[in-house]
């Protein structure tokens, strides 16, 4: 197997399970070099606790980028998440340009909503500086609300799926080549990916857990990205990450006291053994 080296953005929640504290963990089970850029540190997420510490490392990116172009380091591939402002985007834009292999696979989340509304951090000026980070991507990895905003379509929770074609012909209009979208469920109870690649539609569909938890995207990600990067086509990475998503929130349930993430590390072992199949 080769062994290959991921460069993954976004901020670092010290307690909680998610960003980077679930990207490192995971992309290096999958057998990959997990190098980090954090664009923020926080004592945890910002979902149900209060009086978290937060520190902005805004300023601090352009000169990381600066020494690893002095020691001459490249990426096999970027993966991008939670970024906390329009100059942070600005910013990860010309890592994308410029910190890449020949053939660096650039994959966005571009996680800022959910649920129909946006992080309350963020207002239509950081969409509109989105779209172009979107464009840039060899993947992009919306849910279906982040889909809207980066589109205009109108927010709906029930649809069909000339509805979901639409939001992935209008992401790809974007620049992006190809889009896994997830959160896709065509009937209740129902959840799933839709992959939209080379003007074709797959989908793949798994139960919904009523309980879900904190942080789910960016486990989702992190795996997807992970089994990609080991050589799994889309739809494939696709589908494994649904499943070990699902697998980390079984492990989480009836725990009243891990209300703040779920457990992936307990089920690692499952994502690599996915991976060998």
């Amino acid at each position: 197997m080769a062994y290959k080296k991921i460069l993954t953005i976004q901020d670092i929640s010290c307690v909680g399970q998610c960003s980077l504290t679930v990207a490192l963990p995971i992309l290096s089970a999958c057998g990959l070099e997990t190098c980090i850029l954090p664009s923020a540190v926080l004592s945890t997420h910002t979902a149900g606790f209060s009086g978290f510490t937060f520190r902005d490392l805004t300023e601090d990116m352009p000169a990381i980028q600066k020494h690893w172009q002095k020691e001459n380091i490249k990426f096999e591939a970027i993966y991008t998440g939670y970024l906390g402002s329009i100059k942070q985007i600005g910013y990860v834009r010309d890592i994308l340009k410029t910190m890449g292999t020949d053939n660096c696979v650039r994959v966005v989340d571009p996680a800022m909503a959910d649920n129909g509304q946006l992080y309350s951090i963020f207002n239509m000026d950081y969409v509109e500086a989105m779209k172009p980070l979107c464009g840039e991507a060899d993947i992009l990895v919306p849910n279906i609300t982040e889909a809207c905003f980066l589109t205009g379509e109108e927010y709906k929770e029930v649809y069909d799926e000339s509805y979901v074609r639409t939001l992935a012909e209008k992401l790809a209009a974007l620049g992006a080549k190809t889009v896994v979208l997830t959160g896709v469920g065509y009937e209740q109870g129902r959840t799933g990916v839709a992959v939209y690649e080379n003007g074709k539609m797959e989908y793949y569909g798994h139960d919904k857990i009523a309980k879900g938890c904190h942080g789910t995207g960016d486990i989702y990600a992190s795996a997807f990205v992970g089994a990609l990067m080991r050589g799994k086509g889309v739809y494939d990475a696709a589908v494994i990450a649904a499943d070990y998503t699902v697998r980390c929130i079984e492990n989480t349930q009836g725990d009243p006291d891990h209300w703040y993430g779920a457990k992936f590390e307990t089920a690692l072992g499952e994502l690599i053994r996915m991976l060998e199949d």
